[in-house]
């Protein structure tokens, strides 16, 4: 284990000890994400015995809810809403025009971790359909033509 992922781990592991039961495990899941950028499998170990619960039922939290993934993200996560508004504008060519520039299949990381490319349920901003997130920032009304400039701001 390198120097930084023992200082998450400590990090998680002291915020563990803060927490006094099961009803808290998804905002356990939240602060591991936070740290990691991801859920790493020895964590879920050691969070399912802080809180007493069993590994099995943290898996199905966590494959339940997309906001959490069990794999590491690029550094600019690319969420493209797939919800019934954005669809039927065009969400499809959207995440094509997005995995064709970076080169990488829907659910992917590029090679040097800096993108990834999350197709979403819903991202509840259906007024601005077609609609994507990279990290925090909303865009909006977007077309296939519009992912080469958005990406010139994150390169």
């Amino acid at each position: 284990m390198s120097i930084g992922e023992k200082s998450k781990f400590k990090e998680i592991t002291d915020y563990l000890k803060t927490i006094n039961d099961k009803s808290e495990l998804i905002e356990v899941l939240h602060k591991t994400q936070d740290i990691y950028g991801y859920i790493p499998k020895d964590v879920i170990l050691t969070i399912a015995k802080t809180l007493d619960t069993t590994v099995a039922s943290i898996y199905g939290v966590i494959t339940f809810y997309t906001r959490f993934t069990l794999m590491p993200k690029g550094k600019y996560d690319i969420s493209i809403c797939m919800g019934t508004a954005c669809y039927v504008k065009g969400a499809k060519d959207i995440l094509k025009a997005f995995s064709d520039e970076l080169e990488i299949e829907p659910g992917g990381t590029t090679a040097d971790m800096k993108f990834s490319l999350t197709p979403t349920r819903c991202l509840g901003a259906c007024g601005l359909a077609p609609v994507i997130t990279i990290n925090k920032d909303v865009h909006g009304k977007l077309k296939p033509e519009d992912v080469r400039e958005i990406l010139k701001q994150y390169k």
